[in-house]
């Protein structure tokens, strides 16, 4: 009988070995294919999550270059509408001088005028302070010249003391317009290309 027993007993440690080694095949199997579900699950997390900031890195880059491409503009306008508002003075002042053409100068400023203070609008929005300062400081002049000119053109004869002392402060007002270009290079990164003339 003992026989018997120890056979019974070989069968059952034999099934049971059966029995747990595929059972723990199994749960190695299982734990294995979880262990590789998260690693994917992470891997997948990862991907996404450097996407992401691949995505925000290029939005933030787009952003800045539309800054870039917008302060360029601006400056590009105002140093256009400036130095436009500036020649119709100094052809005002020609016109004045020689007492013909008067009325179609006159309008040409006033159209240049107009688009330098609508360009000096958008500008205050856009530009860094150093710009601004720098095209204030334009803008007042050319303002008090286009004041100064309205006067002596309204006048007949013009004041020749005043006439020449706008001609000579014409000079200085290129001087402001220069200024006001340089501070736009400045902050646009550009190089100046102003040789000995430079204005501090």
């Amino acid at each position: 009988m003992s026989g018997e027993w120890s056979a019974v007993v070989a069968a059952v440690v034999g099934v049971v070995g059966t029995l747990g080694a595929a059972l723990l095949t199994q749960s190695r199997a299982d734990r294995t294919r979880r262990m590789e579900l998260e690693a994917a699950h992470a891997q997948r997390r990862e991907e996404r999550q450097h996407a992401e900031e691949l995505l925000q890195a290029e939005r933030a880059e787009q952003k800045a270059q539309a800054l870039v491409d917008l302060h360029r503009s601006c400056c590009i306008s105002l140093n256009t509408a400036t130095r436009q508002y500036m020649t119709a003075q100094v052809n005002l002042l020609h016109a004045v001088r020689e007492g013909t053409g008067v009325g179609l100068c006159l309008e040409q400023l006033e159209t240049c005028r107009i688009a330098q203070r609508d360009s000096f609008a958008e500008a205050e929005m856009v530009v860094p302070d150093e710009v601004l300062t720098a095209a204030t400081a334009a803008g007042h002049r050319l303002n008090a010249g286009y004041g100064l000119l309205k006067r002596m053109s309204a006048t007949s004869p013009c004041d020749q003391e005043e006439l020449n002392a706008f001609a000579a402060g014409v000079d200085e007002s290129w001087g402001q317009l220069a200024l006001m270009q340089k501070r736009m290079r400045q902050a646009l990164g550009i190089e100046s290309s102003m040789q000995s003339g430079d204005v501090d």
